[in-house]
């Protein structure tokens, strides 16, 4: 027999009076009180079980950078003469990384005014159509940083100090490289000196800056260590730091940002050779713009810069 749907709250409702009106039992309260408490018990553990998972997919999470400071950390001033009489340039070679750029600006700046560093942030952003050359845009970055600065630091984009008694003080004495060896999280063999480099402009012109043949990833840096021993510059390096390999986050992703590693054969030939005459003095660029950013609160300059290849000299700063 079919039923109309109004009748089932008529049949529900009679049930549930004789179930009420019914004689009530000990025996009847007691199965009842059982049930709510191991229905209670049974959503407890479905809920744990759920926290614990979330937590668990947490952990499994590779390392995040750390969270862009909040603008209150910000409002220190970058530029207060009472610091100290040095102003630090701190020049970014750089070309389309701008996840990274995001978090290093604010970052750096905080790290520094905690440190009471006078400083600029110099953004040398490489725009041509040739092979990223980490090289000479320092070169640019030292030339274009202005006479307001008396130092500078080679700072990667991809590399940020967690350890507060990390020194960016003028290096008076000689070259500081701040991410040694024996704390860079990736780069340990003895004449490394990349990733975080400090000098004065006095002894970066007494190298003649950096060497402008260097078209792709890597090398450039190996070959400056062998224009400040030409120079006989000291360098210098941290001591007490007792962080190790963590002293430093390194947010690059190699699976994301492919490095340019390709050597052709000439530049294979070349790769190892000491360049005794470029640099700062056959340096050829164009500066297509400077703009003046804030990035979380945190001031910085951009240079849109242009670098001009002598195909004679290097033709490996095009990739056929």
């Amino acid at each position: 027999m079919m039923y109309s749907s109004r009748r089932k709250p008529v049949l529900y409702f009679k049930e549930e009076r004789r179930f009420l009106s019914s004689k009530c039992t000990v025996y009847k309260l007691f199965g009842l009180c059982m049930v709510l408490l191991l229905v209670s018990l049974l959503w407890l553990q479905l809920s744990c079980s759920g926290d614990v998972s979330a937590a668990a997919s947490v952990d499994r999470r590779p390392p995040q950078p750390p969270p862009p400071p909040c603008s209150a950390d910000l409002q220190v001033p970058v530029d207060d003469p009472s610091w100290g009489p040095h102003k630090l340039a701190l020049i970014v070679p750089f070309r389309e990384r701008f996840e990274e750029l995001l978090v290093f600006v604010p970052f750096m700046h905080t790290f520094l005014n905690k440190k009471k560093i006078r400083h600029k942030i110099f953004i040398i952003n490489q725009v041509d159509h040739y092979r990223f050359n980490r090289a000479s845009l320092i070169n640019v970055g030292h030339l274009e940083s202005g006479n307001d600065t008396d130092y500078l630091a080679m700072h990667d984009v991809d590399l940020l100090p967690l350890n507060d008694a990390l020194d960016y003080g003028f290096p008076a004495d000689g070259p500081f490289h701040v991410a040694s060896p024996e704390l860079h999280p990736l780069y340990h063999y003895k004449t490394y000196v990349g990733g975080i480099l400090l000098l004065t402009k006095k002894q970066y012109s007494m190298c003649n800056g950096m060497s402008n043949r260097f078209w792709g990833w890597g090398r450039e840096d190996d070959e400056f260590y062998r224009r400040l021993r030409k120079a006989e510059l000291q360098l210098f390096r941290p001591s007490g730091i007792t962080t190790g390999y963590k002293t430093f986050l390194h947010i690059h992703d190699p699976a994301w940002r492919k490095r340019d590693q390709k050597r052709v054969a000439a530049q294979k030939q070349e790769q190892f050779k000491v360049d005794p005459e470029g640099g700062l003095s056959n340096l050829r660029y164009q500066v297509e713009s400077r703009q003046e950013l804030t990035i979380s609160g945190a001031p910085c300059t951009v240079i849109n810069t242009k670098l001009e290849c002598d195909q004679s000299q290097t033709p490996w700063c095009l990739l056929g």
